[in-house]
């Protein structure tokens, strides 16, 4: 029988459905809406999820007749809150949403984010519960009295398919778990002022298993029963996906985030208070999830006049390295940004422009200037990986892999699977069930990747400049940045 895995991203729900070899043998994509009702709110319609995860496995599971197993992994962070009888007490409010940034701020300048990383690991964002709960308890306390639990898009998902309202340990992980007990800590919700948002953290159980209800078997085309396995938030599924399951393994997504991670043994603490830490079975990820990924391609796509990103890494192409001395600063997001540095007032800067450049010199400096956040994220996990295993939408767009290959002078590598996240809900609940030893086993059996893109020796010699240079020119214009902020206020 076949085993169906969902990848529930934030702009696109995807199944698979994978044969008796592990193969992918059907895959259904559906779109969902992000609404924008506000400056700097981001939402999603958690219904509408659910149905969008409900057609996609119900299309799967025409195609390959049943499953043995569904995995679910699905977009982190944000809150969705659910009632007592598990209905939603509004819309989702999503990672990368914006209206808790003075928030944050003001955490910033108190201290409060580099304290609890101590026992946490994760620096604050406002599309963190603790950022978005601290907002709704000033502005929808109402809302607030009648959820009785907070949810991810995961949890979420799981619910509807078991009944169950639980959070895995990945999901759990930030902000409020202590990563030394794994378990959620009523230290970090004082630090916050949030000790009366304990009575909605859900149980934590590390990849919970549970049987798919008859309600749920009937929406989605399976039998009652079913096991269902909660894997861990995507970004994570996403690494296991790409093969990276041991220690010093790397893996950078291209996708609405731009997140670039590494295994480690142990969750570091001490280190600089910078990205996030993920509990994962039998160890920690290391991740920098920007808040702008490929948003900004699109958005360049749409101010230059282009119809694909395919299109733009072409046009990129007709510009030398180094695009003319024109520099791109890609922090698009309302919400500023928080890997590798975390500031809500960040704010992106295309710098240098003259008469002398033209639509290819934008689109290459938009590329380097990505890319170069890569780099940055990269240095930031303080791991030297021989290898960057990558994955995500702009995965696909051979010209910012060379870019790539060249500025972080790292052999590249893509999985030879369509879907990569689905594929690491795949590994995690082959191990879950007990249908292999572990996910290290797992993924050593059913990860297949793609050959290398090799760095070019004289390019990476240039784009090492070009990355102190970038670093150089971030720090001179992020003086910039609370100004204009005032400048939006005030407009």
């Amino acid at each position: 029988m076949a085993i169906i895995c969902v990848d529930a991203g934030t702009t696109v729900i995807k199944a698979v459905g994978y044969d008796a070899t592990g193969a992918e043998a059907a895959v259904a994509r559906r779109a969902t809406v992000v609404s924008r009702p506000a400056p700097g709110h981001t939402e999603q319609d958690m219904g509408a999820v659910w149905d969008a995860v409900a057609a996609t496995v119900r299309e799967v599971a025409a195609q390959v007749g049943g499953a043995e197993f569904v995995a679910v992994t699905a977009q982190g962070d944000g809150c969705w809150l659910v009632d007592a009888d598990g209905g939603p007490t509004g819309p989702a409010i999503l990672w990368n949403d914006a209206r808790a940034a003075s928030i944050v701020d003001d955490w910033t300048r108190e201290g409060l984010p580099a304290t609890a990383f101590r026992l946490n690991g994760s620096s604050a964002a406002s599309g963190l519960p603790h950022a978005i709960l601290t907002w709704l308890r000033a502005n929808d306390p109402a809302r607030l009295e009648r959820s009785h639990a907070m949810l991810t898009c995961g949890g979420w998902i799981f619910a509807r398919m078991t009944g169950e309202l639980v959070a895995d340990e990945s999901d759990a992980s930030a902000p409020f778990m202590d990563l030394r007990t794994r378990a959620y800590s009523a230290e970090l919700l004082a630090l916050f002022g949030l000790e009366d948002a304990g009575r909605l953290l859900p149980p934590i159980r590390p990849c919970p298993v549970a049987a798919l209800t008859p309600q749920a078997a009937a929406a989605l085309g399976l039998a009652a029963g079913t096991p269902v396995v909660m894997a861990p938030y995507d970004i994570a599924a996403t690494a296991l996906g790409a093969g990276a399951v041991a220690p010093g393994q790397a893996c950078a997504i291209l996708g609405t985030t731009l997140c670039t991670e590494v295994l480690v043994e142990s969750p570091g603490l001490d280190g600089q208070p910078t990205g996030i830490t993920i509990a994962l079975p039998g160890g920690y990820l290391r991740a920098f999830p920007t808040f702008a990924g490929t948003e900004v391609v699109q958005w360049t796509c749409r101010l230059l006049g282009l119809s694909s990103p395919a299109e733009l890494g072409e046009l990129a192409l007709l510009s030398r390295p180094g695009a003319g001395g024109l520099a791109f600063l890609p922090y698009l997001s309302p919400a500023g940004e928080r890997a590798p540095f975390s500031d809500p007032l960040a704010r992106g800067a295309l710098l240098g422009m003259s008469f002398e450049h033209g639509r290819e010199q934008v689109a290459r400096a938009v590329l380097e200037g990505l890319t170069m956040v890569i780099r940055d994220c990269l240095t930031a996990t303080g791991a030297a990986p021989t290898e960057l295993r990558v994955s995500g939408g702009g995965s696909a767009n051979d010209a910012w892999l060379g870019l790539i290959t060249d500025v972080t002078g790292l052999p590249v590598r893509r999985s030879a699977d369509s879907e990569v996240g689905a594929r690491g809900a795949y590994l995690v609940g082959l191990a879950a069930t007990g249908a292999a030893p572990s996910v290290a086993t797992a993924a050593a059996e059913h990860v297949r990747l793609r050959d290398a893109v090799e760095p070019d020796p004289a390019r990476r010699a240039f784009y090492d400049r070009l990355f102190t240079d970038f670093l150089t020119l971030r720090g001179g214009t992020a003086v910039t940045w609370p100004l204009l902020g005032d400048l939006r206020g005030r407009t």
